[in-house]
């Protein structure tokens, strides 16, 4: 799925376009109007003051870590190290060196009280940010996100930020909508990055909090509906239900492209196919999906009422199965009915007894309209078929003849529910001792003809 591996970042790389432009890069490098730790002043020299103007004046990501390096060794203590640490952390990412961005980000969460809560957001944020682009860089990204201690970090970095942020206060040049908005996109973002981080760190229900967290901001989002699917599976046990639904209502995003759309879709029926183990039926398995799709558009929660059988439960129905029990369960319908029919329909069933109601040749294949019968009274009865069923490469089954008892082994493909209830059969073969050698009488109808259970599905 490396194709739709790619989808996984669409949500996340927009709002950290938004989230890490001039505005919070300012934010960082002076004292935040309105901040509690702002108000107190912080302390200094001039000295220490000349020293952080002078590296906030540099340009160059190396030249900034070097004045920033000199800064700390001469004033390790220094109330300038609010400014300092994150003039340290954007060189940082000027040269891609996210393991240093995360341990000055750190560093400066680590001043606690001694910083205003903008700026441990801010801290908070360029941990999770660090970790993103780390995991998201070709380079080291396959490495990095193999790392648990790393993602297991930037899980809590991201979580501290969603917590910090409650208690930042609104600048007083920014609008209430601006700030909405703002707040918003700092939400998503960090969701994002704490479920990915916790995918990283296997701990999968902690990464479907944080995607259904994202959801409930923006409930249409192809990337974490996707996502969030895939955190359902890796949980143990695995929530498929939970997990189809997800993924179903990726596909019917309304942001998807066709093509997005199209390689999810096809994902997913692979996952009920692989669930239901490798169901033959390929009619079966689009109306499960288009069910599935139809109904995952319109509500973000799955109803506990909806449900797939699963490969066992298909195996139990299938255990004492026989053509006569299966007729039986589709005639009465309703969850037996659904359940007989997913697990009948593609078996092929030996010996099918019935009476033939007519016999229509074709050029390449003979189709026999047959009534289903398994007793003497109800072949007496028959008048009308209920099957028809198709034989091919058996050119001697044309001497077959009206009103006459057969058994066929065949496959059955479909059917058609009361009233006018019918069953499709297909690759069917006439048993030799059925067809007569030579034009003539009709054989006898076969007494108390006994229904076989069916061959097992292949694998």
């Amino acid at each position: 799925m490396n194709a739709t591996r790619r989808l996984t970042g669409l949500a996340i790389v927009a709002a950290l376009g938004l989230i890490l432009g001039n505005e919070l890069r300012a934010f960082a490098q002076a004292p935040a109007a309105g901040q509690d730790a702002a108000a107190k002043g912080p302390k200094y020299t001039q000295a220490e003051y000349n020293a952080e103007q002078a590296c906030a004046a540099e340009k160059v990501p190396a030249a900034v870590i070097k004045c920033a390096d000199d800064f700390v060794s001469k004033y390790p203590n220094s109330d300038l190290l609010v400014y300092i640490y994150p003039l340290y952390y954007q060189a940082y990412s000027g040269q891609k060196n996210y393991q240093k961005m995360m341990e000055i980000a750190d560093k400066l969460a680590a001043l606690g009280d001694k910083i205003d809560a903008l700026t441990r957001f801010n801290a908070y944020f360029s941990h999770a940010t660090a970790y993103y682009a780390m995991v998201s860089d070709p380079a080291v990204g396959p490495n990095a996100s193999k790392d648990a201690a790393l993602a297991k970090g930037a899980q809590e970095a991201a979580a501290a930020a969603l917590k910090t942020f409650e208690e930042v206060k609104k600048p007083d040049n920014v609008t209430d909508d601006a700030w909405a908005k703002q707040k918003t996109v700092s939400q998503l973002t960090l969701n994002g990055i704490a479920a990915q981080a916790a995918m990283n760190a296997k701990d999968c229900s902690g990464a479907v909090t944080y995607y259904k967290a994202a959801l409930a901001l923006n409930p249409d989002d192809l990337t974490f509906n996707y996502r969030l699917g895939q955190a359902y599976l890796c949980m143990n046990p695995p929530q498929q239900m939970d997990a189809f639904w997800s993924i179903a209502r990726a596909v019917t995003a309304k942001g998807a492209t066709q093509a997005q759309s199209a390689k999810v879709k096809d994902y997913l029926r692979k996952l009920i196919v692989n669930y239901q183990g490798g169901t033959v039926c390929d009619s079966l398995t689009d109306a499960e999906l288009n069910e599935l799709l139809q109904l995952a558009g319109t509500s973000a929660e799955r109803p506990s009422s909806y449900s797939l059988p699963a490969a066992a439960d298909l195996a139990a129905a299938q255990k004492d199965m026989t053509i006569a029990s299966v007729v039986a369960d589709l005639k009465v319908g309703g969850d037996k009915g659904k359940l007989t029919w997913l697990a009948a329909c593609g078996l092929e069933f030996p010996e099918v007894p019935g009476k033939v109601i007519e016999v229509v040749k074709g050029s390449d294949s003979i189709v026999l309209k047959i009534a289903f019968v398994t007793s003497d009274a109800e072949f007496e009865a028959a008048t009308t078929p209920n099957m028809d069923v198709k034989v091919a490469g058996q050119p001697e089954a044309a001497r077959v003849e009206k009103d006459s008892a057969v058994h066929f082994t065949g496959t059955l493909t479909s059917y058609d529910p009361d009233p006018a209830f019918f069953l499709h059969w297909d690759k069917a073969k006439v048993k030799e001792e059925d067809i007569p050698k030579e034009k003539g009488a009709p054989k006898r109808p076969v007494r108390k003809p006994a229904a076989r259970k069916p061959a097992a599905k292949p694998s």
